[in-house]
């Protein structure tokens, strides 16, 4: 075997060890790649290696380098477009909310329980972050005393960082096939949250109940219960899904009311 066989060889030994780094969650998309100098250490491989190692990664698109700043993970998870066709059915078929409620139970549930059974203290850091920001009261959300506009943007700014919670939670998995499954579904998932804050967070016992749910599944993370996190998550997406369908036949009740009443 050549000089050169060896060196690619050992390189993409290099470039392997980094993917598995990424898919597991150890380096995340944004992080900065360690210097060559660095991984040199780290490794203990010559410098040629490591930099045909970053070459190939260059290659794949799963690095970028900025010149003066270094190398930095751009994922092995693209993103995806926010508007999907079933984005946009789902803007004229309401009814989607259901089916989107009970695929965020299947793998919401299981993202919960592999977070608390495989979250680092980074994910930890990243979900107390997440659960905080949502915990604070947001005053726009008192319909008596805002403007439509106003109560509009709250109502969005409070259904962001819910959903930044159950990503920060899902994100934590290190699953990145089911991370991947959720990111596609990330709009609707952002509409399914919208709904439910339009729909329950100004009902009292509804928040409340949404609030225990929440502290539920993070006391159940960071305490490392897998099981206790997979039960209570499953719950909060059904309790919103049967408190929603209650919400909808209410609202055709009295709507039945009404045409009787204009039909006298």
């Amino acid at each position: 075997m050549s000089k050169d066989d060896i060196v690619e060889t050992h390189s993409m030994r290099i470039s392997r060890h980094l993917e598995e780094l990424i898919l597991d969650g150890t380096l995340q998309p944004g992080d900065k790649v360690p210097s060559e100098r660095q991984l040199v250490q780290r490794l203990k491989v010559s410098r040629p290696m490591i930099r045909e190692a970053l070459k190939e990664l260059r290659g794949r698109g799963v690095i970028e380098t900025r010149h003066g700043q270094g190398s930095f993970i751009i994922g092995m998870l693209s993103d995806v477009q926010n508007q999907t066709p079933l984005a946009r059915l789902y803007d004229s078929h309401p009814r989607l909310l259901y089916d989107l409620l009970e695929v965020r139970e299947l793998l919401e549930c299981e993202a919960a329980g592999l977070a608390a059974e495989r979250g680092t203290e980074k994910d930890f850091y990243k979900i107390t972050k997440a659960y905080n920001a949502m915990s604070v009261p947001l005053n726009g959300l008192n319909e008596g005393k805002n403007t439509p506009r106003d109560i509009g943007k709250s109502r969005l700014h409070m259904a962001q960082l819910d959903h930044a919670f159950h990503r920060a939670i899902y994100e934590a998995s290190h699953n990145p096939v089911l991370v991947h499954t959720l990111q596609s579904l990330m709009q609707l998932m952002l509409n399914s949250v919208m709904a439910s804050v339009s729909n329950l967070y100004h009902r009292d016992r509804q928040k409340q109940q949404i609030d225990k749910h929440h502290r539920q599944i993070y006391n159940a993370i960071i305490d490392r219960k897998p099981e206790t996190a997979k039960k209570v998550a499953a719950e909060h997406i059904r309790n919103v899904r049967d408190r929603m369908l209650e919400i909808e036949r209410e609202e055709q009740r009295e709507e039945r009311a009404k045409i009787w009443e204009q039909e006298k």
